[in-house]
Parts: structure tokens; C-alpha cells; sequence
């Protein structure tokens, strides 16, 4: 595999994932900037808060399709340049990197639950489906999307330890898991003290 191909390929996929749509669809919609109001995080959850649900929705699918095309692109173009599934999971986590610290919006993103569910679903679908299921079940029950992101986090490298073993894709995968995590310390900290939004409640003021 030659590197050059390999690492064009990362730094578009950082681009690629650094499109933040929460920001761009509030902006079309005439909605307030997501960083101003309730948590500050330019996600759908955040962007739910606003009442609007099909700027929720967009935003939604705009963040989780980024991280799969990101994949999905590489992969149509393994065979021509060599990338294995490693460099196919590296090319995920870049994606997942630019939503974290997008250059075009002055590397405030958002958390990456979206995006990293997009990156999974691509590199595998029953990876993607088994993760997502465990966000479902827990948003569902408990109605906390931070908590549902981060027990489902903390599945995914298990999810994939069982479905293809021990290889160098996991340690992507563990870093994106990580980073996520890191992501909602302040989450955690409003879930001790019983403070954190659930799904659907609209911003105060």
C-alpha cells in the first residue's frame, strides 16, 4: 500500500467530517447557533432542544452520513490504492476527529455520537447495528442521550471483539470510544449531580 494515497485519504476525511451540521442546518432553517443555548453542543440532541425537529432530524442525518461516506469513499477505492480495513479505520476516526475539532468552525464541534455510529455502520453493518441498538435501548428506557452515547461507547470495541477478534482495527475503534467519552465529562458530572437534559427538552429562556 503506498502512504501517500493513504494519507490523502485521512486528511479528507477530517475535512469531510469537520462539516458541523447542526451549525449549517440552524443557519438554513434561521435557527439559533446550537453553541449558544443548552448544552453548547453542535449536535441533534442539542439542536432538539429548539422545538424544531426536522432541523434535529437533518442534523442528525447530515452528522451520521459524513462519517459513513468518509468510509464508504475509501473503501470504493481500497482495491486501486491498497487500504486495508486498519486504514479504513483510520480514515473513520479522521472523520470523527473533524467533527470533534472541525477547521471550518473554528474546531468547536460537537461530541460525535452521530458520526461515530456513520463510521461504524460503514466499516461494518452489524458492528454499526449492534451499537446503535444499545444507544436505542438506553435512550428508550432512560431518556438520557449522553448516558445512552456513553454505555454504547463502551460496547463498541467489545461488539467488535466478538464479531471479528483481537486486530489492529480495535485500537481506532478504542480511540474513537475514548475520545467520545472524554467528550461528555461534563455529561457525567450533570448525571452524579442529576442535572442533565434529557431527550426532547427544550432550552430554558
Amino acid at each position: 500500500m503506498d502512504l501517500l494515497p493513504a494519507i490523502l485519504a485521512i486528511a479528507i476525511a477530517y475535512l469531510i467530517g469537520s462539516i458541523s451540521f447542526a451549525v449549517v442546518v440552524s443557519r438554513a432553517m434561521g435557527l439559533a447557533d446550537p453553541r449558544s443555548y443548552g448544552s453548547g453542543n453542535p449536535g441533534a440532541t442539542n439542536v432538539l432542544r429548539t422545538g424544531n425537529r426536522q432541523a434535529a432530524i437533518l442534523t442528525l442525518v447530515g452528522d451520521a452520513a459524513k462519517g459513513a461516506v468518509a468510509v464508504l469513499l475509501a473503501r470504493a477505492l481500497a482495491e486501486r490504492f491498497g487500504f486495508d480495513d486498519f486504514t479504513l479505520a483510520l480514515v473513520g476516526l479522521a472523520a470523527f476527529l473533524g467533527h470533534l475539532y472541525p477547521i471550518f468552525h473554528g474546531f468547536q464541534g460537537g461530541k460525535g455520537v452521530a458520526t461515530a455510529a456513520g463510521v461504524l455502520l460503514a466499516l461494518s453493518p452489524w458492528l454499526g447495528l449492534a451499537t446503535l441498538a444499545t444507544w436505542i435501548v438506553v435512550a428508550a428506557f432512560l431518556r438520557y442521550s449522553s448516558l445512552a452515547s456513553l454505555i454504547a461507547a463502551m460496547f463498541a470495541p467489545a461488539y467488535y471483539l466478538l464479531l471479528a477478534g483481537a486486530d489492529r482495527v480495535l485500537l481506532p475503534l478504542a480511540a474513537m470510544s475514548a475520545l467520545l467519552v472524554w467528550r461528555h465529562r461534563k455529561n457525567i458530572a450533570n448525571l452524579v449531580a442529576g442535572t442533565e437534559g434529557r431527550i426532547g427538552q427544550k432550552k430554558q429562556g
